[in-house]
This record gives structure tokens, sequence and C-alpha cells, in this order.
């Protein structure tokens, strides 16, 4: 049911109105408190604040559940009307204005949490450069981005980010995709390379021809995507509508059984009282506002309190590669050496120079010197032109890193020496002029991943893992094969990516759990969209749960935080409900007068809230696995 228009309950404006009426209540109940407890003798006086409660917020909330109830909706919040239009007839005003706050304070606190998506797009706008720095001759103009041609010649500064997609003219450096592709590492820039909007450039200044115009571009084609799937994502059944769909009808239809039954419309008015469901609207609020400061508390933020609800009921769980699975940064995982060279000796030489390097394998290296514990020398002559590798002397002897492609080039004849090229990253290394050792690298797994994956499905059910991922085939079945991940999507655009999750959702509630722009349409179409990290306001923006410690550890506790949440605010619930199920019975047979039940429900009441707030003290522990290598 489309939300369009503004007098519809769950319409931007009705959600502001509600919040409104929350606010107003609370300001009204604490007039009358302060009336009734100054000794205002006066009950017309004690009860104004009350009547300007149930004329001003309970009129349009009850107006609002018959436009939910004229379209077949039936919840717990039907029943809570009911309660209103009840507790005025009984004059029990305080009853009614407490069920009034009930109603419009919960719908407040959901608005203020869930995520619109409205608010992803802007984030995503406002990444995004509005101009562009056209060069025409030796001039350089800015222009805004829909100005822009195919085959205009524009310029990014460094650390800009790039504005469209491209091919490189002039210059050398290195952007950052990894928002947009899944690839890890800062990608080499040099004529001829292809560039892509959305990506940042790095200290070097690059001149490329424009490919596509601003609204064809990758990111905004993320944007489309994005814009899509928010639209079509299904609305969840809460789990207060869920109970409160059979609890409704039932109560109504106890209640004019005793009305028939009896002939005393009074006892009708009993039922409804004593019927009221608090329970499910305040016992489920309260553990889910529990079960958010806990998760807060422990570096976990849940921005969609649905995801709560849900999480526990998910049976796939889906993973981006880069971040998630992986640190996001290259490790040295091989060193092959050419006859006659020896890996102490030339792990010191090339230590001895990527000491001066800025390249973003070179801090792999110097990671594996250390830990190694090997002994560096002092190096000169350090050279790095931007593409040509790295050059330097040590020792007496002269040393470069360089790439295959650029060896081969310059030495073709000792491509037999060569090992056969594998996945992942590598660089060559020259001693001498003379071909030394390659080393290769790959993104860093997670510790934590092969043993986080293996309890998934004894510890939380689930039935289905997936790996999601737009980088190279060789990198995703590595880290597959690392972490025990048999479901494997390699080379997957955003618009894949949507695709695929939203087949797994058609067939069951999904997690998806990734940290870059790319996985923001994916976060959004999943059941339940985890983000790791701060890395992209747009990623955030998308995500239901943000984990601010990246670490699979926050997964399994809020795994767990969702379940508990659960079980404790379903014991409140229907606790509750079957205690009023029981005083509904003894007011439908005469034994339990309106005020009675008033009363009856208020302690009814307090035992579930009182249960429900059991939620927020923090469980000895909340992880059910044990941390361990994949490596």
């Amino acid at each position: 049911m489309s939300n369009s228009n503004p007098s519809k309950p769950g319409s931007p404006v009705w959600k502001s109105l509600e919040t409104l009426i929350a606010v107003f209540t609370i300001i009204m109940i604490a007039a009358h408190l302060i009336l009734r407890f100054a000794l205002v003798t006066s009950e017309t006086v004690q009860n104004f604040p009350l009547w300007a409660v149930l004329a001003l917020g309970g009129t349009p909330l009850v107006w609002g559940l018959l436009v939910k109830m004229f379209h077949r909706e039936f919840g717990s919040d039907l029943l809570a009307g009911i309660s209103i239009v009840v507790s005025i007839l009984l004059d029990e005003y305080l009853a009614g204005s407490l069920v009034v706050l009930m109603l419009s304070g919960g719908e407040a606190l959901e608005a203020y949490a869930v995520r619109s998506a409205s608010s992803v797009l802007q984030a995503l706008s406002k990444r995004m450069p509005s101009i562009a720095h056209r060069k025409i001759d030796s001039r350089i103009d800015d222009v805004a981005l829909d100005q822009i041609a195919i085959d205009d010649t524009l310029v990014i500064f460094p650390h800009e980010i790039c504005p469209i997609d491209g091919i490189v003219l002039e210059g050398h450096g290195v952007m950052d995709e990894s928002y947009l592709t899944g690839e890890p590492y800062m990608m080499s820039k040099t004529p001829g390379s292809q560039v892509l909007s959305g990506a940042i450039n790095g200290e070097s200044a690059l001149t490329i021809r424009a490919e596509k115009l601003a609204v064809d571009s990758r990111y905004a084609k993320i944007m489309e995507v994005m814009q899509t799937s928010e639209q079509h994502r299904p609305r969840m059944r809460r789990m207060a509508d869920k109970l409160g769909a059979w609890y409704t009808p039932l109560a109504v239809l106890i209640g004019l059984i005793a009305w028939i039954i009896s002939g005393d419309p009074v006892r009708f008015l009993a039922v409804m009282v004593v019927a009221t469901p608090c329970p499910l609207l305040i016992a489920i609020p309260v553990a889910i506002i529990g079960s958010i400061s806990l998760a807060a508390r422990r570096a976990i933020i849940v921005r969609d309190p649905t995801a709560l609800e849900t999480a526990d009921t998910c049976r796939t769980i889906i993973f981006d590669k880069t971040g998630t699975l992986t640190y996001g940064e290259p490790h040295l995982t091989e060193q092959i050496y050419a006859e006659g060279f020896k890996q102490d000796e030339v792990l010191s030489l090339v230590g001895s120079i990527e000491r001066f390097s800025k390249h973003p394998l070179a801090q792999a290296i110097l990671n594996t010197v250390q830990a190694e514990k090997t002994i560096t020398h002092e190096a000169t002559e350090i050279s790095e032109p931007p593409g040509q590798g790295l050059q330097g002397t040590v020792n007496g002897h002269s040393i470069q890193i360089t790439s295959r492609k650029k060896l081969l080039k310059q030495q073709p004849e000792v491509e037999s020496q060569l090992p056969e090229q594998a996945g992942g990253l590598e660089c060559l290394i020259l001693i001498d002029d003379l071909y030394a050792g390659t080393y290769r690298f790959r993104d860093t797994p997670r510790t934590d991943g092969l043993s986080f994956i293996n309890h998934l499905s004894p510890q939380h059910q689930i039935q289905r893992t997936m790996l999601v991922s737009g980088d190279r085939e060789s990198e995703v079945r590595y880290l597959a094969d690392q972490v025990g991940i048999e479901n494997v999507f390699f080379s997957q655009s955003p618009e894949q990516k949507l695709e695929i999750v939203n087949e797994e959702t058609a067939q069951t509630n999904t997690i998806f759990v990734g940290d870059g722009i790319n996985d923001a349409p994916a976060l959004i179409a999943a059941t339940v969209g985890v983000a790791f990290g701060q890395n992209s306001d747009v990623t955030t923006e998308a995500a239901d749960v943000i984990v601010m410690d990246s670490s699979l550890q926050k997964i399994d506790e809020f795994l767990h935080i969702s379940r508990r949440m659960r079980r404790i605010a379903l014991q409140s619930a229907i606790g509750g409900m079957g205690l009023s199920m029981l005083g509904m019975l003894l007011a439908a047979a005469g034994y339990l007068p309106p005020v009675a039940g008033a009363l009856t429900q208020e302690v009814i009441d307090v035992l579930a809230v009182l249960n429900a707030l059991r939620v927020a003290i923090p469980p000895k522990a909340l992880i059910d696995f044990t941390p361990g290598s994949t490596i």
C-alpha cells in the first residue's frame, strides 16, 4: 500500500502528526498529575488536560485506525482505538490518555529509528561532486555535470571524487575504487586506464576523456538501482501486528458474546478495558528499545527496529567480500625466488627500499619484514616514477620492483623463468638487472572467518551462506576456500547483487553484510542489511544495522541480541495476553467490573513491562563461537 497520500496512516505527514500527539500527550498527562497532586479538588480542572488529549490526540488516532480497518488491516492498535473510545464512555480519562500515548509514542519512536529512502539517496547525492573541471586548450573551467558531453577533456585534481566514467589521457597515479568495484586496493592509473565515477583520486592530478554522460555513469546507475530497490522493498509485518491479528478479533468476540448473553453492555465495556493490548503496545517496544540500548553499548547501532524482530528468523546470510570477511588490506602470501637467490637476502634488500614507497603493497612487504625480523640496510638513489615501479641501490646492488608486463617489455627473454600468473596481485623483483623473485599478495582474510561461518548453521539455523562480490573470480574463490563458503558469485555489479538478494529474499528472510557503496542496493533489499564501519555515509544510511567495530564477533552478538529480544518480548506479550484473556473471561462472566478490570489490566501491564525490561541487562556472553585461524 502506497504512503503517497499524506492523509493515510504510515505516510510521512501522518508520522509527524503522531510524534506531535505523543509529545502533547506527555505534557498534558504531566499537567494532570500536577493538578491532581497539588490538591486541586475540582475534577473538571484535574481532567481538563486529559480531555484535551482525548479530543486533540485520540480523535485523529481513532480516525486513522478506522481508515486501517476500512483497508482490512486489523492489528493490535485497532483494539487500542476501541479502548480509547471505551475509556471515554467509562470516564476513565487517564487510562484513555495512556493508551493514546502508547499508540502515538510507539509510532513516533519507530519513525525516528527507521531509515527512509530519501536519506539514502541524499547521502549519495552529497557524496558526488556537482561540478567538473573541463579543459579546453590550456584553460580549465568549472561546469555542471549535466553540461559534460562525451569526449570532453576533464581534469581530476588530487583527492577529488571522479565525476564521470572515462579514460585517462595524461598523468600517472592511483584511485580508490573499492566502494564501487569491491577491489580492496588502490588501483594504478596510467594513460589508457579506465576510471569510474565515484572513485577517489590519489595524490596526482589526472586528465581524462569522458566516455559517458553523467546520467549514464556508474555512480548514477547505482543511484538508480538504489531508488528502485527501496521502492520495491517489501513491508515486514511487525511482531505486534502478527499477535494482534488474532488477539484483537478474539477480544471483540468475547466482549460481544458477553453482551449478547447477559444483555448488559457494561460487560462489553469491561471486557474491552481489560483487553487493552498494553503487553503488545508497551512490552514489545520496551524490549526493542532495551535491546537497541544493549546493542549500542556493544558498538552495534540498530537503525531499524524491525531488524531486531526479524534477524533471528533469517535463514540465508549473504556476505560481500572486501571489508567483511576480509580486512580490505593486501597481505604478502607467497614468496617465489629464482635459482641462486635466498629468501632472507632478497627480502632484506626489497624491504630496505620499500620503506620509501607510497605504493599500497609496500606496507604488506614491510609487515612481513617485521614479522620475520629481517634486517634492512641503508638505501640510496630511491626513485618511484608514477606507473614505473620502485628503484634504489642497497649495499651496492641495484634493486627494482616492477610488474610482469613491464619486466617482459624490458627483458622478454626472462619469461621462461617466471612462475605462472595466479590470482591476486604480484610484483616482480630485479637485483642487478637479474630476475630474483616474485611476491604475491591477497586481501587478508579475517582470522575468525572460518569458525564464524561454521557456527552459523548449528547455532543460528542459517541454512544457506553466500559470498557475493564485485571482485575477480580468483580472489573470491580463494577467500571462499579459506572460510568454507560454497555458494560463490564473483564480478557482480550492484545491479547483479541486487538481483541475487531479491531472489534469495523471495524464498526466505535474508541478512546481507557489506561495507561499500556498491553494497547499498543489496543492503536495502535484504530482510536485514548490516554495514561494517563508517566507510560511507551511503552504506550506513542504507543499512538497518551498523557495526562500528568491524568484527564478525559483533555480527554474532547482534544475532544473539535479536534472539534474546524476540524470546523476552514474546514472553511478555504472550504472557500478558494470556493473563488478559483470563481477565476477559472473568469480566465476561460478570466477576470483573470495568473499574476493577482497568486496575487488573494495569497490574498485567506492570508484570509484562518488568519482564521486558530484563532485555537491557547484559548477559554473561553474547558470542558462542571460538575465533580461530583461517590461514
